[in-house]
């Protein structure tokens, strides 16, 4: 039995799911997502729950079952209260300001470089220099800061580069004198 799968989701206050054939529609005050469930997953949505299907154990159907559970419920989430992910920018002169709908990033380039936000997703630059991105869809958000951490990843000598907050960096001695 799958474990994720056979959970029901809690559909919280605030949040509507409407059901059409195959797809699950949610709106809820931060977005309003879609999911098409793949064919051999059943669903029903009871109340204020919605539970999940499957025809039988075969290592697919199960794989299926769990992704679309957890699809679903991260569309439930993210309708009601999004998802956030915040990046650090360390080095000196290595910067973020958000202009409008792009991200101006300097990160010692000749050049800045400007990422456009894509719809749903908001940033916005605190005073120590963290760069939140939130957005009611998890994928996006973290499709977004896995391409503003691509164009200068941490560097394992000084550190300096873009990181996600918490994320540990394995620092390395760099080299050693001549013994003479």
């Amino acid at each position: 039995m799958s474990r994720i799968g056979n959970r029901a989701i809690q559909i919280p206050k605030g949040v509507k799911v409407t059901t059409t054939g195959q797809t699950i529609a949610v709106k809820g005050p931060k977005g309003e997502l879609t999911f098409e469930v793949p064919s051999p997953i059943t669903f029903k949505v009871e109340g204020d729950a919605i539970g999940f299907d499957r025809p039988n154990d075969e290592p697919p159907i199960r794989a299926l079952h769990g992704m679309a559970r957890a699809r679903t419920q991260n569309m439930v989430t993210g309708c009601a209260e999004g998802f956030k992910r915040t990046l650090e920018i360390v080095g000196v002169g290595y910067r973020a300001a958000v202009k409008g709908k792009n991200i101006d990033l300097s990160l010692g380039f000749s050049h800045p470089v400007s990422y456009p936000l894509p719809p749903g997703v908001t940033a916005e630059v605190d005073k120590e220099g963290l760069l939140h991105l939130t957005a009611a869809d998890k994928a996006v958000v973290g499709k977004v800061a896995a391409d503003i951490r691509r164009y200068r990843p941490p560097e394992p000598y000084k550190g300096k580069g873009v990181r996600y907050k918490d994320e540990h960096i394995i620092r390395k001695e760099g080299k050693a004198r001549a013994k003479g």
